[in-house]
């Protein structure tokens, strides 16, 4: 993978794709740049540029000190972007990623074109037992114990029996326990600790958008969700859509909490005609100010 040095720290990401309109996809919590990988190449054919960063303390990202809330990785995000020399993209965000790319557009506007988000945090109060777990005190060392190989091993054995027994235990399954492994590096835990505080508590999600989301109306926006969503309610995501005037609404109906892993094609085709079938947005400054003052 490619890597950047951005404020003395190394951040790596994925690209595909040389030609056409650029699409940064952002990943979530215990993720990193990898959960893009069955579409990045798919989106490559279809005529975009794809561009898939970890966040700070993911995948191969060096962990920043100090902040670690929504607005922090979005201006990384524009530092990585400008390092490119990118001005203005599609942004891409699933989980506590679309929770970034909410902050992205409501702190660097003019430099998106088009908002996708994918079982997106940040749209409802209601999140997982185990993500608000994560917030409680001593959390790095329970998460540590429970990162470590034994017990991910265990947790992969589980998985492959209910396979051989014709139980399929889902795409989630996979990609959480996937997750959980990656937190036996310490630098990943803290990160995924401090990233979790400044968005959740252990009654839920303590960041929400839906009182800023009507900023988006002149921004193509595009809203999927899995309909068997363990993690994120798909409520969230049916509920914010009508607070964004034309946004489009897709639920993957089979899918859970990673609907662009479960059916990449699909995914990858939606996108892909989103981008194609959309004007970008172009800031108006004015309008926005209007908009603020009059707050809807």
């Amino acid at each position: 993978m490619p890597e950047l040095i951005i404020h003395g720290r190394r951040l790596t990401y994925r690209e595909a794709g040389a030609d056409g309109p650029t699409v940064l996809l952002v990943h979530g919590m215990t993720n990193s740049s990898h959960t893009w990988a069955p579409v990045t190449e798919r989106l490559a054919a279809r005529g975009l540029h794809v561009l898939a960063p970890d966040l700070p303390g993911h995948g191969g990202s060096q962990r920043h000190r100090g902040d670690h809330s929504l607005g922090a990785h979005a201006s990384i995000l524009r530092d990585f972007l400008s390092v490119l020399d990118e001005e203005r993209v599609t942004i891409v965000g699933h989980s506590l990623g679309g929770g970034v790319v909410m902050q992205f557009g409501y702190q660097f506007p003019e430099a998106v074109e088009r908002m996708v988000l994918v079982s997106s945090g940040g749209l409802g109060r209601e999140v997982s037992l185990a993500i608000r777990a994560a917030t409680l005190p001593f959390a790095e060392r329970v998460i540590g114990l429970g990162a470590t190989w034994p017990v991910t091993r265990v947790a992969g054995l589980v998985g492959r029996a209910l396979g051989r027994a014709g139980l399929k235990p889902g795409g989630d399954f996979a990609e959480i326990v996937g997750g959980l492994s990656s937190l036996s590096d310490r630098e990943r835990r803290e990160a995924f600790v401090r990233t979790a505080r400044s968005v959740i508590t252990p009654r839920g999600q303590r960041v929400a958008a839906a009182d800023k989301l009507y900023l988006a109306a002149d921004t193509p926006t595009l809203m999927v969700a899995g309909a068997r969503d363990a993690v994120v309610p798909a409520e969230h995501t049916r509920a914010a859509g009508s607070l964004v005037p034309g946004s489009r609404l897709e639920i993957f109906e089979e899918s859970g909490h990673f609907p662009h892993l479960e059916d990449p094609d699909r995914f990858a085709d939606l996108l892909a005609a989103f981008v194609q079938d959309t004007e970008p947005a172009r800031f108006d400054r004015a309008a926005a100010r209007r908009r603020i003052i009059q707050g809807f």
